[in-house]
């Protein structure tokens, strides 16, 4: 069956204002799954939720029953509302061979699909399709077709083209999915990825229904109390280097678990080193399980961070990528600092930088 579909390596381009032209070789292998899972990367934000649940929402049909892989305890208590608006089913390990296909989006490399722990070291495709829909620059193209548009802001504004290029109903709650990953992965429309393509796809989602006040609510002004005090702790932890071009923070496994947290809740508490003045350069490292730390970088003006994640064989986009590294906390800090500092020389004679990351 693999061999029916055609392989795409090349990456589609666009116009800062053009809408994405989706290919249409993608459109026809999705119409002719009948049990697909659809999937994302291992702690899902909203953007990758969001995507999940629209596709599996939208696509869902008489010859059609996709579901979605979301292995328990992989996803945020914030953020569980979202699959749950899409009343999405999940897929279970079964599900995983009976499966004729799989939608992966939002994740750059296969070994970073949310799987669960029993199917990670297994081949869990098992010679059948894999279709991946990503807007990371880092992508390694592992699907049997791949479209990869990493100008994109989101995944999710990527799926709203391909909903509309398949003629695929959005509702309310599709419309109010898609909203969410398209709002939570340009930080409000605040990134400079935010274009005006993004912006229309967001007014027409508007118009759908999307419920923005609630989403706005949920994603950017509520926090339980268990990330309030975790909040504190990055707050506390934070350091400063490179003459202030450089902020970082931590939260050890014990800050983490002792706060109620999981790794599951890590992700825009990088926006607090972030938020200093002057800083061209923001880390996060944060020890989720014993002996694992997990680092987010975000960079503004021309300083990018996809090469520095690389470094440490992560990827992500030009001024947001991540990277993790099978150390502790103390270790890792100690490695990457120093790396990232001298990094961060090749961008000092260049004045357009200067900012917050």
């Amino acid at each position: 069956m693999p061999g029916v579909f055609v392989v795409k390596k090349s990456q589609s381009d666009i116009t800062p204002d053009a809408p994405y032209l989706v290919p249409s070789e993608l459109i026809h292998a999705l119409e002719r799954l009948r049990t697909p899972i659809v999937m994302s990367h291992v702690v899902p934000d909203a953007d990758a939720l969001g995507s999940m649940a629209a596709l599996a929402r939208a696509w869902k049909s008489d010859r059609c029953r996709p579901k979605v892989a979301l292995p328990e305890g992989s996803v945020s208590p914030r953020l569980a509302f979202l699959p749950e608006w899409g009343s999405v089913s999940v897929a279970s390990e079964t599900d995983f061979g009976r499966a004729d296909g799989f939608i992966v989006v939002d994740t750059a490399k296969k070994d970073r699909c949310n799987v669960g722990p029993n199917l990670k070291e297994t081949d869990w495709s098992a010679g059948k399709p894999v279709f991946c829909i990503d807007h990371h620059e880092s992508n390694t193209r592992f699907g049997d077709i791949n479209w990869v548009v990493d100008r994109a802001g989101s995944s999710a504004e990527l799926v709203y083209h391909l909903l509309v290029g398949a003629g695929k109903p959005i509702d309310r709650p599709t419309a109010s999915l898609l909203y969410a990953g398209i709002m939570s992965d340009t930080l409000g429309f605040s990134l400079p990825t935010t274009n005006a393509s993004a912006l229309r796809a967001a007014a027409d989602l508007v118009t759908r229904g999307a419920d923005v006040g609630d989403l706005g609510e949920r994603l950017f002004r509520s926090h339980r109390q268990s990330e309030f005090d975790l909040l504190r702790i990055i707050y506390s932890h934070t350091r400063v280097e490179a003459r202030g071009a450089i902020a970082y923070s931590y939260a050890s496994f014990d800050d983490i678990h002792g706060t109620g947290c999981t790794a599951t809740d890590i992700d825009d508490q990088i926006t607090v080193p972030r938020s200093l003045d002057g800083v061209r350069l923001a880390m996060l490292f944060t020890e989720g399980k014993k002996g694992r730390t997990r680092i987010n970088f975000r960079s503004s003006g021309s300083v990018t961070v996809s090469d520095l994640a690389a470094e440490f064989d992560g990827g992500g986009h030009a001024q947001a990528a991540g990277a993790i590294l099978d150390c502790g906390l103390k270790k890792a800090i100690e490695r990457v600092v120093p790396v990232a500092v001298a990094y961060l020389e090749k961008f000092s004679s260049d004045s357009r930088g200067k900012g917050k990351a």
